[in-house]
């Protein structure tokens, strides 16, 4: 059995490009369990806190619920299943019913015996979730929250999924290597240090390896961009979440300040963000709404 084939094939909510990582993120959760505590139960009750900070940190902008990919896992075969304290089955995703029933879910036990038997598959299920559903620059904050090691997930060169080399170069060149939100340009040694090509919209969902959806920004504004604290206007003004708060001098000048400033624009002639892709990003990342500017 290809357990890595069963769990990227995990049904999930998707219509229109909606971000939906609610299964990923208990799987996720579950797998940093496991690894710390064996296949012991995990009570809905002791989990909901975590399982409902991980979904507001790394799932949509949107009002979600712990007790839906709690319950809703169960109906994928073979990798989670839900009991009561009296030994029946997921009461269903309401929070009330999961904790007044003593709900408590573990992996499936056919999948746990496969990672007990087989110590690579753990790290390759990990980092095929977080291939599949999240941001690069989000991998390592999650990893740190459920418990994993980003280092445990990383695979073969041969296993990686592919991306386009030239992108990259594209886009760095296009935004003459310095970061279209602070302006930031640092090199070492003649290479460009702390500047990234960040996919407006994510590849995970349909973001091509294009320039009309790249963007350079520095390390800082890629993490901040793709964590949905900035972000962009169909005209490319930049916007920041009223939900950020920071006091420090820099914390200002650094990411409030930014709000309504225009983003730089790539090299005369050259193409510039689509606004199909900035739609796609203030929906499904962005954490509106925006700070005036």
């Amino acid at each position: 059995m290809d357990w890595v084939e069963r769990v990227l094939s995990v049904r999930r909510y998707s219509r229109n490009g909606e971000r939906a990582p609610h299964k990923p993120l208990l799987l996720l959760y579950a797998l940093g369990r496991f690894r710390s505590e064996g296949p012991r139960a995990i009570e809905f009750s002791a989990a909901e806190n975590d399982l409902k900070e991980l979904l507001r940190e790394f799932g949509p902008p949107r009002e979600t619920s712990a007790g839906y990919p709690f319950h809703h896992l169960t109906n994928d075969d073979l990798l989670w299943e839900v009991r009561t304290a009296d030994g029946g089955g997921s009461p269903g995703p309401a929070l009330g019913a999961l904790r007044s029933h003593g709900a408590a879910g573990r992996l499936h036990p056919a999948f746990a015996a496969a990672l007990d038997e087989d110590s690579a598959l753990l790290p390759r299920l990990v980092r095929a979730l977080l291939d599949a559903d999240f941001a690069p620059s989000m991998h390592a904050d999650i990893c740190q929250m459920v418990g994993l090691d980003l280092e445990d997930a990383e695979l073969p060169p041969g296993m990686r999924g592919s991306r386009d080399p030239a992108f990259r170069l594209e886009v760095l060149e296009a935004y003459e290597y310095c970061c279209a939100f602070c302006g930031y340009d640092g090199w070492l040694s003649g290479t460009a240090v702390g500047l990234d090509a960040a996919h407006v919209r994510w590849r995970t969902y349909g973001g091509p390896d294009r320039l009309g959806n790249g963007i350079c920004l520095c390390a800082l504004h890629h993490r901040l961009f793709d964590r949905g604290v900035v972000g962009l206007t169909d005209d490319r003004a930049i916007t920041v979440s009223r939900k950020y708060i920071g006091r420090a001098a820099t914390s200002r000048s650094l990411v409030l300040d930014l709000a309504g400033r225009p983003a730089r624009e790539p090299q005369r002639g050259l193409e510039p963000v689509e606004t199909e892709h900035i739609g796609w990003h203030s929906r499904q990342v962005f954490r509106g709404p925006a700070r005036a500017a």
